[in-house]
């Protein structure tokens, strides 16, 4: 009785284990979503930063290849 009891421990302990081990998929998702979220803080100070400077350049390139009238 006692080593039937055990074996049912062992084996729900080691089916937890193992799923804990084989369940990356929250963790890689929580991951790429802090990428994202950092990818987008750059951007975003980044146009702030140098945002009227880039339109300065561009309308300039723009108008030294006669695309912008």
């Amino acid at each position: 009785m006692f080593a039937r009891m055990a074996a049912s421990l062992y084996t729900l302990g080691f089916t937890f284990q193992s799923r804990l081990r084989n369940d990356e998929k929250g963790a890689t998702a929580v991951e790429y979503g802090l990428l994202v979220a950092l990818i987008a803080v750059v951007m975003i100070v980044g146009v702030t930063a140098f945002g009227t400077q880039l339109s300065t350049f561009f309308s300039g390139l723009g108008k030294q290849t006669k695309l912008v009238p």
